[in-house]
C-alpha cells in the first residue's frame, strides 16, 4: 500500500499562530483535505503523521473524518510519536485531541527516551515510509526544524512532494 507522509511547521510560524478559527487556518485545513483526497484518488490510502500540535493534529483529525465517509473508509492512519509522554506539557484540550487520534490510529514510538534524537528518529521514520509527502512549508530552508529535515530527506530521495504554503495555502509540486 502506498503511503503519504504529512509534515508541517509549528503554528507559531504561521500568521494566525494557533488560532484555528482564523480564516487562514480554515483555508489551510481545507487545502490539506483537498490534497489528501487527491493523493487518495491516486491510490495512496495510508497516511503517516507526526504527533505535534498544529499540522499533525489537524491532519489526523481531517483524515479520521474522511475515513468516516464510505468512499474513504479504508484510509489507514499511523501516528509517529518521538517518545511516550511527548504531550505531557500540553493543555487538557490538546491532550484529549491527541488521545482521540491515538485511539483511532496505529501508534509507533520512535524512541524509549525523551531526547533530541527521538525527534530525528521520528523524522527519519516519516521519510522512510513515504511514497509521497504533503508538507505545510514556507520554503525557508535556513530555519532548522523537523519539517525542514523531512522535506530535505524527501527531496534527496526524489519523493513526490506537495508543498502548501502555510499563510496563503498556495500549492506547488516537486518530483511529480
Amino acid at each position: 500500500m502506498k503511503t503519504c507522509a504529512v509534515a508541517g511547521h509549528q503554528p507559531k510560524r504561521f500568521k494566525f499562530k494557533y488560532k484555528e478559527n482564523y480564516t487562514g487556518c480554515k483555508r489551510l485545513k481545507k487545502c490539506l483535505k483537498e490534497q489528501f483526497i487527491k493523493v487518495y484518488k491516486r491510490g495512496v490510502h495510508s497516511f503517516v503523521i507526526g504527533s505535534a500540535l498544529g499540522v499533525d493534529v489537524w491532519s489526523g483529525e481531517i483524515l479520521l473524518r474522511l475515513r468516516e465517509e464510505p468512499e474513504y473508509s479504508d484510509i489507514r492512519l499511523t501516528i509517529v510519536v518521538p517518545f511516550d509522554g511527548r504531550d505531557k506539557d500540553w493543555d487538557a484540550h490538546n491532550k484529549r485531541r491527541m488521545e482521540f487520534l491515538k485511539r483511532h490510529s496505529e501508534v509507533i514510538y520512535a524512541s524509549n527516551i525523551s531526547d533530541a534524537a527521538s525527534f530525528y528518529k521520528r523524522d527519519q521514520y516519516l521519510v522512510s515510509q513515504a511514497d509521497c509527502l504533503i508538507a505545510v512549508f514556507d520554503g525557508d530552508f535556513t530555519v532548522k526544524s523537523s519539517v525542514e529535515r523531512i522535506v530535505r530527506g524527501a527531496l534527496k530521495k526524489d519523493i513526490p512532494t506537495v508543498f502548501i504554503h502555510p499563510d496563503t495555502a498556495e500549492v506547488f509540486h516537486k518530483n511529480r
